[in-house]
C-alpha cells in the first residue's frame, strides 16, 4: 500500500512539473512574440487566462511569470513591467529567424 502511496504521490508531481513548464512555456512565447511591446505581470495575466475565470489557472500563469523572472529570461522593471532579457530575445530570433 506504502508503495502504491509512493507511486501516485510521484505522478502527481510529475503532472506538476509538466503543468508548470507548459505554463513557463506559454508565458515566454507570448512576451518573446510581443517584444518590443511591454505588458505589465497583470496584463499578460489576463491575456493568457482570458477565457479561464479558475483562481487556480491565474495563479498558474503568476507563478510562472515569478519563476521566469526569478530564472533569468525575464526582467520586472518599475515594479509590475515584464520584458524578456537580451539573451532570451538572441535566442528566440536564432530560433524563429
Amino acid at each position: 500500500m506504502t508503495s502504491l502511496r509512493a507511486e501516485k504521490s510521484k505522478l502527481a508531481a510529475r503532472i506538476a512539473t509538466d503543468e508548470e513548464a507548459r505554463s513557463q512555456s506559454a508565458v515566454l512565447r507570448e512576451v518573446l512574440d510581443l517584444n518590443p511591446e511591454i505588458r505589465t505581470i497583470a496584463e499578460q495575466v489576463r491575456e493568457l487566462t482570458a477565457a479561464l475565470s479558475e483562481f487556480g489557472e491565474r495563479d498558474r500563469i503568476e507563478r510562472a511569470i515569478r519563476d521566469l523572472i526569478a530564472g533569468g529570461p525575464l526582467h520586472c522593471r518599475a515594479g509590475d513591467l515584464i520584458l524578456p532579457t537580451q539573451a532570451a530575445v538572441h535566442l528566440h530570433c536564432r530560433l524563429t529567424c
